[in-house]
């Protein structure tokens, strides 16, 4: 139980530190949007960068890089967390999962259908659907633990499994809806990739560096194929040994690579991608921008279609019998997290480049807007409720 704590621990103080990075980033990243600098900042975003082995060839802009490169880094972690809660943390319990995957469930599905509602009848803003649907784990985490010794044990976990499967919807929905035309032979080859990681783990391979050289192929071919390359993170992440037959070996090559990527998702990449994507220029924009149908779809749904299909979605399981609230936690703080959960900012500004890539450039600007004003006043409403949800200490 004391490792437990201790991980749990190390975990949130990670995510809070790495919150903040993000904010000071997406804030430097509008003090550059919106000053004489404004063009210095677009031309770092728009440096070619190119890799080639002979015919082979990658060439792209630094942005898409950090989007389709780091960002691949990023859902590496993820999967590599992923796989672990389902074999070791709190998804392998079913009794420890109805809630969480209930509020989970519920707080995708309503935010995508208020956006729908608000945008039906056009195709191309429809496509924005999933933008509110995310939550980000590092803001949410990072507000919760502003508030210390008052935060009860299960209402951390609750939080941390909800978002965990916010992130496994968000891998199925970019999966499922943004794959682009696709390429055999590169689906080919990441097939082939896939076999050879299978092997490897089959035959208790514990060597990390093989399975990352293995996995950079397979992330090129994933690149190549259409689907999204940050797809290929996940995938590889998922043949990485939780468990060595070696009991001498003192950590499994699976935790060893969440320890030492941890600090550098979190404040290095995490921070990096909201640099580059949240440069919004507000010239010209007044509140009636807010009112348009894509702004206006994703704002209210990371601030009411969150908060009504999380707390609404708990409810409903709860007063069904199918699951209880944890130990020490009230409705309240329930109502608080759904708020957070609002605080899409990461995710959504990653399904946005998705969602709106090479369409007008106005599409992208609103969808930037609608996700900071709808972040924004969620993580406040959520803070300002669990100041008076959470007890006294």
């Amino acid at each position: 139980m004391r490792k437990l704590v201790n991980a749990m621990a190390e975990f949130l103080r990670l995510e809070a530190a790495g919150g903040l990075l993000l904010f000071a980033a997406a804030v430097l990243a509008m003090g550059f949007a919106n000053s004489p600098l404004s063009g210095l900042y677009e031309r770092f975003l728009d440096t070619p960068v190119e890799l080639r082995v002979g015919a082979f060839e990658i060439a792209k802009p630094l942005l898409l890089w950090i989007n389709d490169g780091l960002m691949a880094v990023f859902f590496f972690l993820v999967g590599l967390e992923l796989k672990r809660e389902v074999l070791d943390g709190e998804l392998s319990r079913r009794s420890q999962i109805v809630l969480p995957a209930a509020a989970a469930a519920g707080g995708m599905v309503v935010p995508g259908l208020l956006y729908a509602g608000l945008n039906w009848g056009d195709p191309v803003l429809l496509r924005g659907w999933a933008i509110p649907t995310a939550t980000d784990i590092a803001f949410a985490i990072g507000l919760l633990t502003l508030f210390g010794r008052r935060v009860p044990v299960g209402l951390k976990i609750f939080l941390l499994t909800l978002a965990i499967l916010d992130d496994l919807g968000a891998i199925v929905i970019i999966a499922l809806f943004y794959t682009e035309k696709l390429s055999l032979a590169a689906l080919a080859t990441t097939g082939l990739a896939a076999a050879v990681l299978a092997a490897f783990n089959r035959r208790g391979l514990t060597a990390v560096p093989a399975y990352l050289l293995v996995g950079l192929v397979m992330w090129a071919a994933v690149l190549k194929s259409g689907v999204h390359a940050t797809l290929a993170g996940v995938a590889l992440a998922f043949f990485i040994p939780l468990r060595t037959a070696d009991a001498a070996e003192r950590e499994p090559p699976l935790r060893r690579l969440e320890r030492e990527l941890h600090p550098l998702v979190a404040f290095a990449i995490l921070p990096l991608f909201a640099f580059a994507n949240s440069g919004v220029s507000l010239e010209g924009i007044t509140l009636a921008s807010l009112a348009q149908p894509v702004p206006a779809g994703i704002a209210l749904g990371l601030l009411l279609g969150k908060v009504i299909g999380v707390f609404g979605a708990s409810g409903i399981v709860v007063g069904l019998g199918l699951a209880r609230l944890p130990e020490g936690v009230r409705w309240g703080q329930i109502l608080g997290v759904a708020m957070l959960c609002g605080v899409g900012f990461t995710m959504s500004l990653f399904i946005a480049g998705l969602a709106f890539e090479g369409q007008a450039a106005g599409l992208a600007i609103e969808s930037r807007l609608g996700i900071l004003c709808g972040s924004i006043v969620a993580g406040v409403a959520g803070t300002l409720t669990l100041r008076v949800a959470l007890p006294r200490i």
